[in-house]
């Protein structure tokens, strides 16, 4: 399979003159993929982008591995990112980063590339992609001459889009009999609301409908799943495990597997729903490691959108394990209103009669005790 490098890289070989043994190397070489769908008209986002986030966290998985990135969109040039928070560890790697901030700021058309330069692509989540990836035929042709020249092909959350309607040589669905995730209907529900009524499908659905076998995790927790060289992370807490994967699945045995706070913290909820003692343990090795307040918000999800008592068990599990490192009365209500749906009334008024002596002033702590 042919593996160019790229013209930034051989400058810096050139300098450190080690060129010779680069191109011995035959390093692997992944075309990670941006929606151009984003658009901002004075200086308010009027169409949906790419996910900062997810570019940075996989940007960086594969860099640190030694794999050679070309970053490329269906218009080329500068695609539009969606809001994203710039102090973030990953996000900091990427904009101190010369030759990815190079790359972004004039990535390559989709249509100028062929797919025998590539041993992966990988798909950038977002909401872009649901409006531009989904349909765009030449990043259809490159998925599937890169998958079958035994590529690997691989995307997270909204990324998947552009799986659908992918065919092989043989007239198959590329994702037709294999298990993929991504972006499921239950988070559409909790946090799509603004770009999803302009949607035209929902991406669960769609999957399903060429015949995927849809796996999910439950709301926004840690979901790869690998089927061969088809490889999908449900959200972007997966981004970083899907990349992971596919440089694996490239043959790359010794992995640089990078630790962000976000991500560790969404595994060290899982852990807790299966072993109490074992996250408070691992917790109190290294707090630093874990966003509290991330923490706390995710079991107040987990909470809203819980469909059977065992959800409803763990988010509150979850929440009270937060509540000694972090409070508020957002807290304290959700735990009150997951009790009462579980017909615990006297639990529910118990922790809310401490809670006032807290927040003394909370008129909904006030109002829900007068309902108990």
């Amino acid at each position: 399979m042919k593996r160019p490098l790229i013209v930034a890289s051989l400058w810096s070989l050139v300098s450190a003159g080690s060129i010779n043994s680069a191109i011995a190397a035959d390093e692997p070489h992944v075309l990670m993929v941006l929606s151009s769908y984003g658009k901002q008209v004075d200086g308010k986002t009027t169409q949906p982008g790419f996910e900062f986030d997810e570019l940075s966290k996989a940007y960086q998985v594969f860099s640190n591995n030694g794999i050679q990135i070309t970053l490329a969109s269906p218009a080329g040039g500068q695609p539009l990112a969606d809001e994203y928070n710039k102090d973030k560890s990953y996000n900091q790697a990427f904009l101190n980063d010369p030759q990815a901030l190079s790359a972004l700021s004039d990535t390559v058309k989709l249509a100028s590339l062929n797919g025998q330069s590539f041993d992966g692509v990988f798909i950038v989540g977002g909401k872009g992609p649901m409006f531009d990836l989904h349909q765009d035929n030449e990043l259809q042709r490159l998925i599937r001459e890169i998958y079958e020249q035994q590529g690997v092909v691989g995307a997270v959350c909204h990324g998947p889009a552009a799986l659908v309607d992918v065919k092989l040589s043989n007239g198959d669905y590329l994702v037709d009999g294999r298990r993929v995730n991504g972006f499921t209907n239950l988070e559409e529900t909790a946090f799509g609301k603004k770009w999803r009524p302009q949607f035209e499908f929902l991406l669960e659905d769609k999957l399903k409908e060429r015949g995927a076998l849809f796996e999910q995790d439950g709301l926004m927790l840690n979901q790869v799943t690998i089927d061969g060289r088809l490889i999908t992370g449900q959200n972007p807490f997966s981004t970083a495990d899907t990349a992971v994967a596919m440089v694996r699945a490239m043959g790359i045995e010794e992995v640089s597997e990078p630790i962000y706070k976000d991500d560790q913290s969404v595994k060290l909820a899982e852990l807790l729903f299966r072993d109490k003692a074992a996250a408070v343990a691992q917790f109190n090795k290294s707090p630093d490691t874990y966003d509290v307040q991330m923490l706390a918000m995710l079991g107040v999800y987990q909470a809203k959108f819980a469909t059977t008592q065992l959800q409803l068990h763990h988010a509150i599990e979850l929440m009270t394990f937060v509540q000694s490192q972090f409070n508020h009365p957002m807290i304290e209500l959700t735990i009150a209103k997951a009790h009462v749906r579980q017909n615990n009334q006297a639990e529910a008024k118990s922790g809310l009669l401490r809670a006032q002596k807290t927040y003394p002033d909370n008129a909904q702590i006030k109002a829900m005790l007068a309902t108990l």
